[in-house]
């Protein structure tokens, strides 16, 4: 190694990465990525092997599977072009977007030197996106019925809290009061399959996005499963405008979930409102969470739930953290209840 290079541990090279490190872990394991090894044997980043994870960083940004970017990597950029034209296409949306806020601010600030003062509304219009979702309502058992109000709702946004703190009926609140929203819940696979078959036999549009879907996680390493296609063909209709999602990790192993999570985050920020009910540590990765997305924890003393930043120190933090698991650990007490002393 070269006195005068810079090598970087796995946490600050992802750091200056802006991705986790479990991400690179994964990276390494799909051989898209080879860290040098010090004497001691610990992985380290140099100059090289930050500008080779660069390269894949931005191929996943694009929204490339894993088995894209190594193809892509390989010289293939068969795969480029679709995820070019995906990304200027949402480029163009926000400068659309931007063009429209522009034109109000232009319009108040005319209406300022005519001696108009602008109505607080109009100023509040100017911080939302639009299609901008809220959800508002008096919180259920085991609430209070104190009042939650959840404003610019994310495109995803993920609820999670321990076990018995009423996260599975705030889901169903937001499900029931969001206007066009559907509920996935724990049986949408359970004695549901031949159900779901059939209705993908009978809409073929469905069927050709949940393959589409299917066949990016795969090459992203998701095991295909009953319960993937389940949850896909939920996650794949049109018509809903938002979906609430009972426990998504139900029935997916890890691999699964971590190439579920990053497909969903690949739709980008004007994507239709997720809510996903999780616990698992693969879906919910603290260090991965993004500027479209959320975390709405419930306490376990039903307290009303409320956002959390995903940084240590921030409120809620490490609360977040605690009732997360790796999924061998849910995996092994899924169905356990937690029982208190009388």
């Amino acid at each position: 190694m070269s006195a005068s290079a810079e090598y970087l541990n796995p946490s600050k090279a992802a750091r200056r990465l802006g991705v986790s490190p479990k991400a690179l872990r994964l990276y390494e394991k799909r051989g898209l990525i080879v860290p040098r090894r010090t004497a001691a044997g610990w992985r380290v980043y140099g100059p090289d092997e930050m500008a080779r994870a660069g390269e894949v960083v931005a191929l996943r940004a694009l929204g490339l599977s894993l088995a894209q970017v190594a193809r892509t990597l390989a010289g293939d950029a068969a795969e480029l072009e679709p995820a070019l034209a995906a990304h200027q296409a949402s480029l163009e949306h926000r400068i659309r977007e931007l063009a429209r806020t522009a034109e109000r601010v232009r319009g108040l600030r005319s209406e300022l030197l005519q001696g108009q003062a602008p109505a607080a509304d109009a100023l509040v219009e100017l911080t939302r996106r639009e299609g901008e979702t809220t959800v508002a309502f008096d919180l259920p058992w085991p609430w209070g019925g104190e009042r939650f109000e959840l404003r610019g709702v994310r495109p995803i946004t993920f609820i999670t809290g321990p076990l018995g703190c009423g996260k599975t009926r705030l889901a169903q609140r937001i499900a029931e009061i969001s206007p066009g929203a559907a509920f996935l819940g724990l049986d949408r696979a359970a004695g549901g399959v031949e159900a779901v078959r059939a209705l993908m036999a009978s809409d073929a549009a469905l069927k050709a996005r949940v393959e589409a879907h299917l066949t990016w996680l795969a090459e992203d390493g998701a095991t295909v499963s009953d319960a993937l296609v389940a949850l896909l063909c939920g996650l794949e209709d049109e018509v809903p405008a938002v979906f609430v999602v009972d426990m998504v990790e139900q029935g997916l192993d890890e691999a699964t979930q971590q190439a579920l999570i990053a497909g969903l985050r690949r739709r980008g920020p004007g994507a239709r409102p997720l809510f996903l009910m999780t616990r698992s540590s693969a879906i919910l990765d603290l260090d991965a969470v993004g500027p479209d997305e959320a975390i709405l924890y419930c306490p376990a003393n039903h307290a009303p739930p409320f956002l959390v930043a995903p940084y240590p120190g921030a409120p809620g933090y490490e609360a977040v953290a605690d009732c997360l698991a790796a999924p061998d650990v849910r995996a092994r007490t899924e169905g356990m209840q937690a029982v208190m002393a009388g």
